[in-house]
């Protein structure tokens, strides 16, 4: 895990050295063990590298890392699990190579070398981000792994095209203009994060996963093609289930092959090694294979909390136990994790309001003690239908979609025209009768959000009402524009669960889940690694049925089965918990004055960006305990406090 970043350029007359100097300062924690820079003033081109040394800790996986051939130039960011096989094959095809170091930087290089670019990409299995000078051509080349483990941003800031990891290293150029763009921002507060292929700044987008870009000064419209891409494997893929005659009894060994070979390659490592454990399915599967391959216990890391409600640490320490881990919990208080507030806006680069960032930055920041490198349980929910969200959209839509509309609006705004108060004070009347596990939280706001769910013209509404915060009828950035996203409508003839499976896969996995991981673990200078992406495992989920995922009303059959070769059934099977904490008690509580200063009236009127009417009276309500807004306002809140940071370097929109 590194960072990168670099610049072709028109200009003259600029400090090479001076410009990349600083745009890997910028992004030093991404890769505090080395840093490299190589520049080409005659073409415009330079590259900057920041190194978390993992493979080969010599001064051979040294970058920038110049090809044998001294055609190209490469800068990389992650890891390739199958270059040692890559290395034996390209062996046994060319036998005058010799290799000088044992880095998967310098196997990826050679296989440019040797069978050029594209070729060399679909070999790969791993997390990756790479730049790439071809000094043949004079073309810059920037490629993205096929699901989007490691960030990549790039743009024209006037005549310097800029590419980094991560947006800081792009604001330290003199060139970078910094324009909010609020049509992305618009977005933003639709879905906690902006999606691919924006970004919170005019002319500067995100590299969507499994593409190739390629820019030169001759041709300065970057061109982009995808060497693999996920939407055609999901659509694909519905026409070809159980190929190769796979019968349905030999699933979950298939899985348990596949996931075996990954978590095998992804505990290659030559620095200490870990996994993150929830006591999740996702995370127990990982550890109970990890655990099973190693002679030594595996070191597993978890984040508890005082909080019942909370706290999933007793349920990992459990599972802990049963596989014999050498286990490491971490007990944090609010003032552990209101601590890492002020750190959000800098660690995320634009805003960014997944409240589990926080205790994501926690559990890796104790991993970060014990070990350089740590796997992670990500992506279960989108491959296998973990969400809860999936069973409940479908089935409400099946329920409801048979009324007229005109029908269920009627409807819709008579429980809409029932405060929130009211409702819990009719709940009130009858919980006790209802059985404790039955029994809900914030009755009032659930039937609001459940009135917006009733009146959806179709499945899609549905299932943003379920999945997004403001919506575009609230208006809350001023001037804004509509800008196109993916939607459920693009696989065709997919299931209702599979396309919401399919869009999280394309949008919230991305965009949200693996760039909360990514910087978080980043800020502390480690390196995470997903073996459930591994594109094989990938592909291979997206050929089964979705009957063998979800049954009788429970999602994840498959990887159930798999996990309890390793682990009892009676340690998993409880109700799903969130990665989360208490943000809507801390508004009312030690995050009154941080929220109410933010949120101040006259300094938003001031910043003339956002519509402050409706986030006040948000704010008011939540504060009175009215209704619980948390969501919105955090939202609102990690805006703020990114522009308020941003305020002494970038230029206002107007």
């Amino acid at each position: 895990m590194c960072g990168i970043a670099g610049f072709l350029t028109k200009e003259k007359n600029i400090n090479f050295d001076k410009q990349l100097l600083s745009m890997g300062e910028a992004i030093k924690y991404r890769g505090p063990d080395d840093f490299g820079v190589w520049f080409d003033e005659n073409n415009g081109i330079g590259l900057s590298h920041r190194r978390l040394s993992i493979l080969d800790l010599s001064p051979l996986g040294h970058q920038p890392m110049l090809s044998e051939s001294r055609r190209y130039v490469m800068i990389f960011n992650g890891e390739i699990y199958n270059h040692l096989d890559l290395r034996k094959e390209l062996s046994n095809r060319f036998l005058e190579i010799k290799w000088r170091g044992y880095s998967d930087t310098e196997t990826v290089l050679k296989s440019i070398d040797l069978i050029g670019i594209e070729s060399t990409v679909n070999s790969l299995i791993g997390m990756f981000a790479i730049a790439l000078w071809d000094r043949e051509n004079a073309l810059l080349y920037l490629i993205r792994d096929r699901i989007g483990e490691k960030p990549l941003y790039y743009g024209w800031q006037g005549d310097t095209f800029l590419f980094g990891s991560e947006l800081k290293a792009l604001k330290t150029h003199t060139a970078f203009n910094g324009e909010i763009d609020k049509d992305a921002l618009s977005l933003y507060f639709r879905y906690n994060y902006v999606p691919s292929p924006y970004s919170i700044y005019k002319g500067v987008s995100k590299l969507t996963p499994g593409s190739i870009l390629t820019v030169s000064l001759n041709k300065p419209m970057p061109s982009v093609i995808k060497y693999w891409d996920l939407k055609a494997v999901i659509s694909e893929n519905n026409d070809e289930r159980l190929q190769n005659n796979l019968q349905p009894d030999e699933l979950p060994q298939k899985l348990d092959d596949l996931l075996q070979d990954a978590i095998k390659r992804q505990m290659m490592s030559d620095v200490p090694l870990g996994a993150f454990l929830s006591g999740g399915i996702d995370s127990s599967t990982i550890v109970g294979i990890m655990q099973s391959q190693s002679s030594q216990p595996i070191k597993t890391f978890t984040i508890g909390f005082d909080e019942k409600k909370y706290n999933e640490a007793v349920h990992a320490k459990n599972i802990a136990e049963y596989l014999k881990t050498d286990h490491t919990e971490l007990y944090v208080q609010a003032k552990d994790t209101l601590a890492v507030i002020p750190k959000l806006p800098t660690m995320y680069d634009e805003p960014f309001a997944d409240s589990s960032q926080i205790p994501t930055y926690l559990i890796t920041k104790l991993a970060k003690r014990n070990v350089t490198v740590s796997l992670s349980g990500d992506a279960g929910d989108e491959l296998f239908g973990g969400y809860n969200r999936y069973i409940i959209a479908n089935h409400t839509w099946s329920k409801i979609s048979g009324l007229p509309l005109a029908v269920r609006k009627l409807i819709a705004t008579t429980m809409h025209g029932i405060s929130p108060g009211a409702w819990n004070e009719a709940y009130a009347l009858f919980k006790g009768v209802i059985p404790k596990k039955h029994r809900m939280m914030n009755f009032g706001d659930k039937m609001h959000k459940s009135s917006r769910v009733l009146a959806s013209m179709n499945l899609e509404e549905l299932y943003n009402t379920l999945t997004t915060q403001w919506s575009g009828e609230d208006n809350v950035v001023l001037g804004a524009g509509l800008l196109p996203t993916a939607n459920l409508q693009q696989f065709g003839d997919l299931s209702n669960i599979e396309s919401m499976m399919g869009l999280d896969m394309l949008t919230y996995l991305p965009d949200d889940v693996l760039v909360k991981v990514d910087r978080a673990a980043m800020a502390n200078s480690l390196e995470t690694r997903v073996p459930f992406l591994d594109h094989r495992i990938v592909e291979f989920a997206w050929q089964v049925p979705l009957n063998y995922k979800l049954k009788d009303g429970m999602g994840k059959w498959l990887l159930r089965e798999v996990l309890y070769k390793y682990v009892p059934k009676e340690l998993i099977e409880r109700p799903k918990m969130g990665f989360s904490i208490p943000i809507d008690s801390w508004l009312r509580g030690p995050l009154k004055d941080w929220a109410e200063d933010l949120l101040d009236e006259g300094k938003m009127i001031q910043e003339g960006i956002l519509n402050v009417k409706p986030i006040r009276t948000k704010w008011i309500e939540h504060l009175s305990g009215k209704r619980n807004w948390q969501h919105h306002l955090w939202t609102v809140l990690m805006f703020q406090a990114w522009y308020r940071d941003e305020d002494n370097v970038i230029k206002r929109s107007s």
